[in-house]
């Protein structure tokens, strides 16, 4: 893997788009501040201060689009939770890509594909983790939020953290890319937060509200028998 600081940057993930032709496969960009970071359906990422982490990982497996693709938000928040295991923690996914800890984001991810002219030119999944604030920072967010260093009592080593989290990225990257969703299954599921629960889903249709009956072996999550690939527990 590389890696590629910039110091201040709009959002890394656009960086990694407009640049894609010119990055390597398994770079992490990564910046100090992030002036306009982005979520899923364009929500804001605030930046909390220097001693967090917006970072990008640019990923080129294939020059065409294949299902496993789709899965690798969820691949990622299965790394990140088991990265924060390790300063023991019990994080807790929350579908399809956040991260908690004691019911508090900690951690949001976003990924996205970059086509032209019907060539898969990269993957990039953009991932935005409260490793170092105080609780003031939170004031400015309407959610309820953590960060590492308050769970765990002390300040968190930056590149420790980044360090350790692409090693776990990366060690077993290839063989979930040739098994699918079914090889982080069981992983994946020990750490939802949702199974057997009612929940109410909404994606860009519709509201969906019913008890959750598992994961299926391709990702979705299955609601009355039903399977549903996108959208974000309310």
């Amino acid at each position: 893997m590389k890696y590629k600081y910039l110091e201040k940057i709009d959002s890394t993930n656009s960086y990694c788009k407009e640049n894609i032709d010119s990055l390597h496969d398994k770079t992490i960009v990564y910046t100090s501040n992030q002036t306009n970071g982005r979520g899923r359906f364009d929500r804001v990422w605030i930046d909390l201060g220097t001693e967090n982490i917006y970072m990008s990982l640019v990923l080129k497996p294939s020059k065409e689009l294949l299902p496993v693709y789709s899965n690798l938000t969820q691949y990622t928040a299965l790394k990140l939770a088991q990265t924060f295991e390790k300063y023991k923690l019990t994080p807790q996914i929350k579908w399809p890509n956040d991260i908690l800890i004691n019911d508090k984001k900690i951690s949001g991810i976003l990924a996205e594909t970059v086509i032209k002219n019907n060539e898969l030119k990269g993957l990039v999944i953009g991932i935005g983790i409260n490793l170092n604030a105080n609780e003031n920072d939170f004031l400015k967010i309407d959610k309820e939020v953590t960060s590492l260093n308050l769970e765990i009592k002390k300040e968190v080593d930056k590149q420790e953290f980044l360090k350790s989290f692409s090693k776990t990225f990366f060690e077993d990257y290839e063989t979930f890319l040739e098994n699918g969703f079914f090889y982080i299954k069981k992983e994946y599921e020990k750490r939802v937060n949702f199974i057997g629960k009612e929940i109410t889903i909404q994606n860009i249709n519709q509201t969906i509200t019913g008890i959750v009956d598992g994961i299926s072996n391709s990702g979705a999550i299955i609601i009355d028998n039903q399977e549903y690939l996108t959208g974000d527990i309310l």
